[in-house]
């Protein structure tokens, strides 16, 4: 459950706050996609999205070894095969050779990367739970959104919003999509792992980033008094100042739900918060009074729900999302006479912020001078080595009821990469007579690493230019 649960039922909206950065949770979808609207664009988009694909194989660089997900992913017209495991490709297939790289890198299993160091510190908290963070990727539909009770027209299911390699088969958007596996080996579980979303371009966000959740279940009958032991034995060995502020209430809009019973349910919510308030503090250790609020939320796996916030630096940054987990969702991992709690977070998220790095980008880089500055176990402020100048381009042409932001900026990462530090939205009018709508982005192409020529931006500008005309028959002007 978790930051992916939590993640994903938010999909489809993409939100800053703070002084914060990457996956949000507090923008919940009221509002879902028809239909209608998904069968339009999976049969519109899909010329747009298969033109990544090569005639011949394309195979890409990586290193090999015992675990399947360091072999080269390949890319045919027919087939895909990644972590070893071949997929045959359809309609729905929109994931592209970008994306399927970064399936090889896995940041959050070296020791000294700041995501990984950040991994490491949250799960020591939570002494005694089972750590999974081998994962391949690669789940079915099923495990990403039906098991997890997402509707038929959920946005997150559109091929606008999230990697397919087939109709069947996808790149996971949230660490979730384990969790009836995991529920059924363990009543302690950590999960961690690379999700995949179709995103805007800039130095927040980025089309693969990294989740981790918990959850911890209890017998339903015994909750209360193991409950209360156990809070009262890690209340005693807590150390380290916390201000709390709770003004959440059990409502009709953020319910008990019917099958618990009360105190069980109060128990657990108390169990939970108790846990991540003594997370964050081990986290945000070098603040000496931490202040925390909890908030009403809503999601649709557990109920009542709640988000976390820390005041840090003078602002209110968003931690993370939990609740009391859906009781039918314990039925269906085999675990109806437990209750129990979910909690989930993004780990760039709380890496741009503690290492005070300024473009997730980096997070990717290959730069010595980047993984060179970190250990594992401590959190140390990022030193920047370098600040290229910026090469700015802009993209102007007539748009069609077929174009999604999401797809354009998938084609500017195909075509350049991690060369593109933004691309914004500058201008669009509406042509009064013809009833067109023209659109002008403007992309700001800036290497972390090394001076680009403006002639070496120049021949990926025209390239980009002639596969956005190609891909979305779109007009230039």
């Amino acid at each position: 459950m978790s930051s992916g649960m939590f993640r994903a039922a938010t999909q489809g909206t993409r939100a800053l706050r703070s002084a914060a950065a990457g996956p949000t949770i507090r923008a919940m979808l009221s509002s879902t996609t028809s239909r209608s609207t998904r069968a339009v664009l999976q049969r519109t988009l899909r010329p747009t999205l298969t033109a990544s694909f090569h005639t011949t194989p394309l195979r890409f660089t990586s290193e090999a070894g015992s675990n399947p997900m360091k072999e080269s992913p390949v890319i045919t017209p027919e087939h895909i095969t990644v972590g070893g495991k071949t997929y045959p490709s359809d309609k729905f297939t929109n994931v592209t050779p970008t994306i399927l790289e970064k399936t090889t890198r896995q940041l959050h299993l070296i020791p000294k990367h700041p995501v990984a160091i950040i991994k490491d510190l949250i799960a020591s908290g939570f002494p005694g739970f089972k750590h999974y963070d081998t994962f391949s990727p690669v789940v079915t539909t099923k495990e990403n959104f039906d098991d997890l009770c997402f509707s038929d027209d959920h946005p997150g299911r559109a091929v606008t919003d999230t990697y397919y390699l087939n109709e069947k088969v996808m790149l996971r958007t949230h660490t979730s999509a384990h969790q009836l596996k995991v529920m059924t080996e363990s009543d302690k579980i950590l999960v961690t792992a690379d999700v995949y979303r179709r995103d805007e371009i800039d130095a927040s966000h980025y089309p693969v980033f990294h989740q981790m959740e918990g959850a911890q279940l209890f017998d339903a009958k015994t909750a209360v008094d193991v409950i209360r032991k156990e809070i009262a034995q890690s209340t005693s060995a807590a150390s380290g100042s916390i201000h709390t502020t709770d003004t959440t209430l059990i409502t009709p809009e953020n319910p008990k739900q019917d099958c618990h019973d009360e105190a069980a349910m109060l128990a657990t919510a108390d169990h939970l918060k108790h846990s991540l308030n003594m997370m964050v503090r081990k986290l945000f250790s070098h603040e000496k009074d931490l202040q925390v609020r909890w908030i009403d939320a809503q999601f649709p796996f557990t109920s009542p729900s709640w988000e976390m916030e820390i005041l840090y630096q003078g602002k209110w940054l968003e931690v993370l999302g939990c609740g009391v987990i859906r009781q039918d969702i314990l039925n269906n991992a085999g675990k109806p006479d437990k209750i129990g709690w979910a909690f989930g977070l993004g780990l760039e998220r709380l890496a741009l912020v503690l290492f005070g790095i300024p473009d997730i980008r980096l997070f990717w880089s290959k730069d010595e001078r980047f993984l060179r500055q970190f250990e594992p176990g401590t959190i140390q402020k990022f030193k920047p080595f370098s600040k290229y100048p910026a090469c700015i381009k802009d993209i102007s042409f007539w748009s069609n009821d077929q174009f999604h932001e999401n797809n354009f900026c998938e084609i500017v990462r195909d075509v350049a990469g991690d060369i593109v530090e933004d691309v914004q939205l500058i201008d669009e009018f509406t042509h009064p007579k013809t009833n067109k709508r023209s659109m002008c982005y403007r992309i700001n192409y800036r290497s972390m690493d090394r001076n680009v020529t403006n002639d070496e931006i120049n021949v990926l500008q025209e390239k980009l230019r002639d596969e956005v005309v190609n891909r979305m028959k779109v007009e230039l002007r």
